[in-house]
């Protein structure tokens, strides 16, 4: 059995989509980020960056428990462990990787900042806004045109890549980007969004799905953004 420790958000909702994908068994733990809830004590000695996803899987290496942050990480661990969505061909495996790569050190980190400046800085800042949401547009094209030549992210197969990227992807107005201006990315978003497990994946926690950009209270702010992210180192 896995517990997840998870919430409603990008980086949760890939650990949903591969769980659902693999058919594991394992068993949500919500963690609140807007409470708090990802600075509690027990939460660390899993997650010390006090980020979620996170995961303890009961049965891991040599039948030993194993706990998992980042969600990169989680999903190579989850596709060696089933030997599903990670190529063994050397080739391919490592071409997936790096598009896996690509979604965490790229499209994660700055629509990331995007979202904030656009949604919910507290002032508007236009520099920060021109910036990310140029970027933002930027990591849009580059995989509009990986998407020209190829069906999924990797290659011709879907893969890990494709359950990193389409959390992050989906929704291109959040991030000030006109979906007309990339019809590759807008063909593999159907594609993506028509598989059964990731549709399941994708409604784990949707109740506590709710905009902050239209209603944050200072407590939710502090625990995002603000001081409590330094208090509690």
């Amino acid at each position: 059995m896995i517990d997840l420790y998870t919430w409603p958000t990008p980086n949760g909702h890939k650990i949903h989509i591969i769980l659902e994908e693999t058919g594991l068994a394992y068993n949500i733990i919500p963690i609140n980020i807007s409470k708090g809830d990802q600075f509690d004590p027990e939460f660390l000695k899993i997650s010390p960056n006090n980020k979620m996803p996170a995961m303890v899987d009961h049965n891991g290496p040599n039948g030993n428990p194993i706990s998992i942050f980042e969600s990169g990480a989680m999903l190579i661990y989850l596709a060696e462990k089933t030997g599903l969505f990670l190529p063994k061909d050397p080739k391919d495996r490592i071409n997936t990787i790096q598009w896996l790569m690509f979604q965490m050190g790229g499209v994660g980190p700055m629509f990331g900042q995007a979202h904030h400046f656009i949604h919910y800085a507290p002032d508007d800042i236009d520099y920060a806004i021109d910036r990310y949401t140029n970027e933002a547009g930027r990591l849009y094209k580059v995989l509009d045109n990986r998407l020209a030549v190829t069906e999924y992210v990797a290659g011709g197969y879907y893969s890990i890549a494709d359950m990193a990227c389409y959390p992050w992807i989906r929704e291109p107005g959040r991030k000030n980007q006109k979906p007309s201006n990339f019809p590759n990315v807008q063909r593999w978003l159907k594609k993506i969004e028509e598989r059964p497990a990731v549709r399941r994946g994708m409604a784990i926690l949707s109740k506590e799905r709710r905009d902050l950009s239209k209603s944050m209270d200072e407590e939710t702010r502090k625990n995002l953004f603000g001081e409590a992210q330094y208090k509690r180192r």
